[in-house]
C-alpha cells in the first residue's frame, strides 16, 4: 500500500510510449465503464450546465486531455438535452487519442479532436471554458501550477478541474472492483495509482497559491472522493 501522506511519483502504465493502439483503446473503453461506475463525469456535467446558462451565444468548451472523448460526447449528448449549441474541441498530446476518440464517436456529434498541445492551441484562439477530468494527476507539482495559470490566462468563461482524493478507502475500494470486474490491466495497475498520484485539499491550496489563483478560484469535495476544482467568471 502507498503512503498517502504525499503525492507518488510512480509512472502509469498507459503513459508509457510503448503502448498498442489496441491497448490504447480497450484501456480507453473500460475507463468510460469506471467513469459510469464511480460518477466521474456528474461534477463536470454540473459546472457545465450552471455556466451555459450564465453565458449566452454558443461558447467554445475545451477539454485538455480528453484521452477517447468520453466527456465530451456525454456533454453532447447533455446539450442535445438542453437544445443548446456549442462548439466542443478536446485536444491531447497524445497520438492514440485521436483515432480512438473518433471510432467511439457516432458521426452525428460535432467534435472537434486535436492532437497537439494546449498551450499552443490557445495562442490562435481563446475558449470560452476550459475542462480537464482526470488529467491533473498525470502531471508533477510544477506543471499542474503552470496549467492552472494558463487556464486562468485563457478561459473567458471559467474552468474545472476534475480529478481524485489522495485516500486509502477508495484506494482500496478500487483494486478490489477492478479485479472482480476483469477490466483491462492497465485499468488495474493505473487506477489505484491514479488514487496515489492524486490529491488532498492542502495540495491544491498550496498549488492554487504557488499559481497566484487561490483567491478566486474554489475547491470542493465531491462524492465519491474527487476533489474539484473551479473558476467562475460569470
Amino acid at each position: 500500500m502507498p503512503d498517502f501522506s504525499r503525492r507518488s511519483l510512480a509512472p502509469e502504465l498507459m503513459d508509457g510510449d510503448d503502448v498498442s493502439a489496441q491497448d490504447f483503446a480497450a484501456c480507453m473503453a473500460d475507463l468510460a465503464r469506471v467513469n459510469t461506475v464511480t460518477l466521474a463525469r456528474r461534477p463536470t456535467l454540473g459546472f457545465l450546465a450552471e455556466a451555459l446558462a450564465n453565458l449566452p451565444g454558443e461558447p467554445t468548451i475545451l477539454d485538455v486531455g480528453f484521452g477517447a472523448g468520453d466527456m465530451l460526447r456525454h456533454i453532447a449528448r447533455m446539450l442535445k438535452r438542453k437544445g443548446r449549441s456549442a462548439r466542443l474541441v478536446g485536444i491531447d498530446l497524445n497520438p492514440r487519442s485521436e483515432p480512438a476518440a473518433s471510432m467511439m464517436t457516432p458521426d452525428d456529434m460535432r467534435i472537434e479532436w486535436v492532437t497537439g498541445d494546449a498551450y499552443a492551441w490557445s495562442e490562435r484562439e481563446r475558449p470560452d471554458l476550459i475542462i480537464s477530468s482526470l488529467v491533473t494527476h498525470h502531471m508533477t507539482d510544477p506543471e499542474i501550477v503552470r496549467f492552472v495559470r494558463w487556464m486562468e490566462d485563457t478561459a473567458r468563461g471559467g474552468w474545472f478541474i476534475n480529478d481524485l482524493h489522495r485516500h486509502a478507502l477508495p484506494w482500496h475500494a478500487f483494486t478490489v472492483m477492478a479485479r472482480v470486474a476483469g477490466w483491462h490491466r492497465f485499468v488495474r495497475h493505473d487506477g489505484p495509482l491514479s488514487i496515489a498520484r492524486s490529491f488532498r485539499r492542502a495540495d491544491w491550496q498550496t498549488l492554487l497559491t504557488e499559481a497566484g489563483v487561490a483567491d478566486v478560484a474554489n475547491i470542493r469535495w465531491r462524492f465519491p472522493f474527487r476533489f474539484c476544482v473551479e473558476r467562475r467568471r460569470w
